[in-house]
Formats: structure tokens, C-alpha cells, sequence
């Protein structure tokens, strides 16, 4: 796993070798601590950082440093699947760039599948091939990035990318949605939705909805496109994929 604050998610009286090193001690992955220490260098230099980086504490490094680490940890034991929680929201955007195009590198190198968990949604469509949306734990739309991306379906993914800046205004003209996130401890009846969704009625205050195929690989969660009374997404302006990546400069720095 990779956490999202770099700056607690290290222990600050180890030296980052031992932090590294910590998931080969767990499952005995290497022999001796000679083997164990050219491990760590190695590491240390697919994160684009040095071996001698690995005798210094967390506290002598910036945040961007500090999830070099961190990612260097999670990948030690040679994992298939990482489950990156928020691990770029505590940074600045200069430095986001740098640990997304890391991932990506990794990735691409390593074969790894990431669960990446975002609120960031220029974050979320550069790093994804498959997405869920989830409102109050539950799963109310899935399918791949750019479809989701260009023509949301559910009324709370519609309303997730209407909060996208848009220069031309376009997009200006739609009702917004009103009330607050219901409490999570004690959510609504029916869909979890429905007190703010302007297409609501009585089925969806009553019945909680399925996970139900729309189109093209999209399954949506919603009564109201089941019995289609909402409007057709393909009739709708969806984001084109420059204007969600244009929030953050995504280039090699």
C-alpha cells in the first residue's frame, strides 16, 4: 500500500534502508543482509533516488522524497497489486507530476495493477484504465475512463464532472444540485442519492438500485436510467480528455 501523508506513513527513527528493507525482512525474501542492502540500493534507484540516500532518516527528505520512499517500500516484495491510497494529495502540484509519471513508469515496467483512490478527478483519469464511482461506500457507476469520462451517466457522476472548470462556460446553464451529503453512519433509504438527485421519485426512496449494464462495459446504479427517465448521455457534452488533464501539468519534470 502507499498512503497519502508521506509524512506519517514513515517511521522517523529508522533510516530509510531499514524502511525499505522491512517487507524483505517479513517474508524472508533475500538470504543475508549483503543481498538485502544491494536489494535496497536497487530500489533506491528505480525511484530515481541513490543508495546512499538509504543511511539518511525520513526527515531529511522533502514530501515528493519522502513517497519516492514510500513507493520503493511498497514495491520491495515484488508485489502484482498496489492499493495507492490518495498518495499524491499531500503534495504540490510540480511534485504530483513527478510521483504520477513514477507510478506510470512502474507500472509499465513492473506489470502492477494500482486500486488508486482519488478525489482528484485530473489525477484519476491520467492514471486510470477502469473506473468506479462511489457515493456513501457504495459503487453507483463503473466502466472504462474515457467512456465515464465523456458521457457520465449516474446524476452524482454527472455532478462530480460539471464541478470540472470550463473556459468557454458552456456548461453553465444546468440546475445545480442542492443539499448536503447525508450522514454515512445513518444513510437514506433507497438510494443514498435521492435526497439530492433532481430526477428522484418514489422507487428510488424505497429501493435501493443494482449495479445494472447501460452501455458500452458501463453498469450504473440508478432507477432512473433502467427505466430511462433520465436524459440520454450521448446527447449530453461530455469532458473531452483536455479539459480534465489541463488542471494538472502532467509532463516529465
Amino acid at each position: 500500500m502507499i498512503f497519502q501523508d508521506p509524512y506519517a506513513s514513515l517511521n522517523p527513527r529508522w533510516r530509510v534502508s531499514d524502511i525499505i528493507a522491512e517487507p524483505l525482512r517479513s517474508f524472508s525474501l533475500r538470504r543475508n543482509r549483503s543481498e538485502e542492502k544491494r536489494e535496497v540500493g536497487l530500489l533506491l534507484e528505480l525511484v530515481g533516488m541513490t543508495p546512499k540516500d538509504g543511511e539518511k532518516y525520513p526527515h531529511e527528505f522533502s514530501g515528493g522524497q519522502r513517497q519516492r520512499i514510500s513507493i520503493a517500500r511498497a514495491i520491495a516484495s515484488k508485489p502484482e497489486f498496489l492499493v495507492c491510497d490518495e498518495p499524491t494529495s499531500a503534495l504540490d502540484v510540480s511534485v504530483q507530476a513527478q510521483i504520477l509519471n513514477l507510478m506510470k513508469k512502474l507500472q509499465n515496467e513492473l506489470g502492477l495493477t494500482y486500486l488508486f483512490i482519488s478525489h482528484d478527478l485530473a489525477v484519476v483519469y491520467y492514471m486510470s484504465d477502469w473506473i468506479g464511482v462511489m457515493y456513501l461506500g457504495r459503487q453507483v457507476e463503473v466502466g472504462p475512463a474515457r467512456r465515464v469520462f465523456a458521457y457520465p451517466q449516474h446524476p452524482y457522476t454527472r455532478l462530480l464532472l460539471d464541478t470540472i472548470p470550463d473556459i468557454t462556460m458552456a456548461r453553465r446553464d444546468r440546475e445545480p444540485t442542492g443539499g448536503e451529503v447525508p450522514n454515512p453512519i445513518n444513510p437514506p433509504s433507497g438510494c443514498t442519492f435521492h435526497p439530492r438527485c433532481l430526477f428522484a421519485n418514489e422507487r428510488c426512496q424505497r429501493e435501493s438500485p443494482i449495479l445494472l449494464e447501460a452501455s458500452q462495459d458501463v453498469r450504473v446504479a440508478c432507477h432512473g436510467i433502467s427505466e430511462k427517465r433520465l436524459p440520454s448521455p450521448d446527447t449530453m457534452p461530455g469532458h473531452l480528455p483536455h479539459q480534465v488533464i489541463s488542471r494538472v501539468n502532467l509532463k516529465k519534470i
